[in-house]
């Protein structure tokens, strides 16, 4: 019986919902009846205003007049507009925006109401207008109300009319001007023809400058005979030519680069030196990018992380000059279960109920870099994850136009200023994701290790280096050396008064040149031991001694080093990099093969500051930075930099310095003439003491050769291995040992060994 009667309330509840739609209808006609309701009674209101009208048209006619017929038009229309739009939308399309047709509209109505009251149809309104006056003087009211109503309702046209209206007027009046020259010709002092304004760039700030009178067209009756003096045109013309033929001196080109920016130079030094005005270098604006495109992007986002099942969303946006960096933060993982319940009519309803909720994994964002990629349509897309100091996950999108950095856009800046105040050593590195400026302290470095693809930015990164020392350090501050194997990338600096040394371009000499620098640690340790100096700094304030400038060796490859001399180049760089810093000696290499074989473990444990450039692979990658992200760069300057206090890499857009101002900054430092600096080391000392294999010289000995030398007398037999489990030391010194015995001994040199011939003079028991 029961399940009868739940049967029995269902189809009762089916028979309800069908009984209420078709109560539908019903509605509808009801509806019908209303509007029609509605319309008897506008009708019935209309025909009694008209009723009424027509019995008091005495007292309305004699105030109104004829007027009334444009009064109940303009009310029509008024309303006829209101009803069309609503009264927000009317205010602020019609009456905010075009305020002044719907006020020509209004004298336009007065202006027909004088003219009524001028045929005597106008009534007491019509009359006021005029002022009662049905001649000349209605007849100019009524003008200058239908001319104001034609310049409030069509501007352009109202006013050419009353423009021309009046202008025949005064056009008897008027004294004609002078008339301009001949087409595209200017005469001085005449108004009606100026000379044409030419656009130029002058720092960031767009300048409108006159041409000057050289180049501006005269009038051939103007003119002087070409016989007797030549145009100031053709003589420009030809000093150009001239110049262009013959080649530019390069202490001319100096001497010029001085007298334009040097004498504007007012920072002059204790040691007579002038630092270079940042007038010197060049700026470059940088590219603005629509706040638009970036929320679009943003939107981008969050719907493809969503179709993925991953909730997030992108509360900050930072627009960099290379790629824009989406802050997005990690929404929830919700467990939800399901409940049925019943509604108020006893229908079961089944209702989802959160339980309990997880933040998103960080991993399943960072999985998705190609799938956020392909929604982008960018080329690829690096993920931050987390960023350093917050609670997101940065996603950085490449731009669509890659803008450049100029140095001097970041040594203008103040974070570049307050280091300048207290490092002497302050280089500009760039701009970060965000735009920020990035700046270092080579002296903090203590040592730099470049590495990167060819082509994707290191040489222009190295210029950007010591250009920026050079903008804030004498000769007396600061000496370099320079190693290029590739003779083109450094040479352009070979006359600056700040080397040590010419460019060094032989792989032979480079080797030597480390000797040297080793030597010369050693003798500045010696005089900073003799005043009780901890470090440069402690030194150089001591009273009475003579200042110990900063020595920086920057290689332009490091490989070529490498192939040449592995275990001396390896040896030498560790030792500088260990010991060197407190002595004012710092490294900065370069290199285009982060392998291995190059970059072995003990140079990367004593450069702990590195930059990458784009590179082929992730093994590229983890050699230079211990961690993947270098090969998803995009290159040209795009960069990931790695301080000594920073756990992960920071991606910035490297500074771009021309070859233009390469050239200025040489030529200035050129133009200066103080006292000769002499140079630290001559290069061509430096082949003195090179190994045979590569310079040909006489090696020194090993320290182990005597105590190698008498174990062969011992033993009767020399090889490598003996030598190697006698001595505890590795077989390739070994394998030298064994060598330099057998050449002393006058043996052939075997792998194997060979017994000792046993005569008189090399008997070996």
């Amino acid at each position: 019986m029961s399940i009868k009667k739940k049967s029995k309330l269902n189809i009762n509840s089916r028979g309800g919902m069908g009984g209420k739609s078709k109560s539908r209808p019903s509605r509808a006609s009801s509806s019908k009846t209303s509007d029609a309701a509605g319309t008897i009674i506008k009708v019935v209101i209309g025909l009694g205003i008209i009723a009424l009208i027509i019995s008091q048209w005495q007292t309305i006619g004699a105030v109104f007049g004829f007027g009334l017929i444009l009064l109940v038009l303009g009310i029509t229309v008024a309303v006829a507009v209101f009803k069309r739009e609503a009264v927000l939308e009317f205010a602020r399309k019609t009456t905010f925006i075009y305020w002044y047709r719907w006020l020509g509209a209004i004298v336009l109505v007065g202006a027909v109401w004088g003219l009524l009251g001028i045929m005597g149809t106008g009534g007491v309104v019509g009359n006021s207008i005029i002022n009662s006056d049905t001649g000349f003087g209605g007849f100019l009211r009524v003008t200058g109300l239908f001319i104001l109503a034609l310049v409030l309702i069509i501007p352009a046209a109202g006013w050419a009319v009353t423009k021309w209206l009046f202008g025949g007027i005064t056009r008897p009046f008027r004294v004609d001007k002078e008339r301009p020259g001949a087409e595209g010709t200017y005469q001085p002092g005449l108004n009606g023809n100026r000379p044409p304004l030419r656009q130029s760039m002058i720092g960031d700030r767009p300048v409108l400058e006159r041409k000057p009178a050289a180049e501006t067209a005269v009038p051939a009756s103007t003119m002087v005979q070409a016989e007797e003096k030549p145009s100031v045109e053709k003589e420009a013309a030809a000093k150009t030519d001239k110049d262009a033929k013959e080649p530019r001196d390069l202490k001319q080109v100096s001497q010029d680069v001085w007298k334009k920016y040097g004498e504007t130079a007012t920072l002059l030094t204790a040691d007579g030196w002038r630092l270079p005005p940042v007038e010197i270098l060049d700026y470059t604006p940088e590219i603005e990018y629509g706040e638009a495109d970036n929320q679009e992007r943003a939107r981008m986002i969050e719907e493809a992380l969503g179709s993925y099942g991953v909730e997030a969303a992108v509360v900050q946006i930072n627009a960099g000059p290379t790629v824009t960096q989406f802050g997005v933060e990690p929404g929830w993982d919700r467990r939800v279960k399901e409940v049925k319940e019943k509604d108020k009519d006893g229908n079961p309803v089944t209702k989802q109920v959160e339980t309990g909720r997880t933040r998103v994994k960080v991993d399943r964002i960072s999985s998705l870099s190609n799938d956020l990629a392909l929604a982008l349509a960018a080329p690829s897309i690096r993920i931050e994850a987390p960023i350093p100091g917050k609670s997101l996950v940065g996603i950085e999108v490449p731009n669509t136009m890659l803008g450049s950095v100029s140095m001097r856009s970041v040594i203008e800046t103040t974070a570049f200023q307050k280091l300048k105040a207290k490092a002497p050593l302050a280089v500009a590195l760039g701009k970060g994701a965000g735009g920020e400026a990035v700046v270092g302290d080579l002296a903090k470095m203590p040592h730099l290790l470049i590495a990167g693809a060819t082509g994707s930015g290191k040489t222009v990164c190295l210029n950007a280096l010591i250009c920026c020392l050079l903008m804030n350090n004498t000769p007396n501050d600061v000496r370099f050396i320079m190693v290029d194997p590739k003779r083109v990338e450094l040479t352009p600096y070979n006359s600056m008064p700040h080397l040590a040394a010419p460019v060094i371009v032989d792989v032979d000499k480079a080797i030597g040149a480390l000797k040297w620098l080793a030597g010369e640690m050693d003798r500045r340790y010696k005089q900073m031991a003799e005043v009780t100096a901890r470090n440069i700094d402690a030194y150089n304030k001591k009273p009475g001694i003579e200042k110990m400038p900063y020595l920086v060796l920057v290689i332009d490859e490091l490989a070529d080093l490498m192939m040449a001399g592995f275990d001396d180049v390896e040896h030498l760089l560790c030792r500088l990099a260990q010991m060197a810093r407190a002595v004012g000696i710092h490294l900065v290499v370069a290199t285009q093969r982060p392998s291995v074989d190059v970059i072995t473990g003990l140079i990367k444990a004593n450069f702990p500051t590195r930059i990458s450039f784009a590179v082929t692979s992730q093994v590229d990658s983890r050699t230079i930075l211990d961690s993947v992200g270098a090969e998803k760069l995009l290159g040209r300057g795009d960069m990931l930099y790695m301080p000594t206090d920073a756990a992960k890499p920071k991606r910035l857009q490297g500074c771009y310095v021309s070859d233009q101002e390469t050239e200025r900054m040489v030529y200035f430092w050129n133009g200066q003439h103080p006292e000769a600096n002499s140079p630290m080391l001559k290069v061509e000392e430096l082949a003195t003491a090179q190994t045979p294999g590569i310079l040909g010289g006489t090696q020194p000995r090993d320290s182990l050769f005597d105590t190698a030398m008498q174990l062969a007398q011992e033993s009767g037999n020399i090889s490598a291995s003996f030598l190697q489990r006698k001595l505890h030391i590795g077989y390739p010194r070994a394998a030298r040992l064994a060598d330099e015995v057998k050449e002393a001994l006058g043996q052939d040199t075997e792998d194997g060994g060979a017994e000792v011939p046993a005569d008189d003079d090399t008997l070996l028991r």
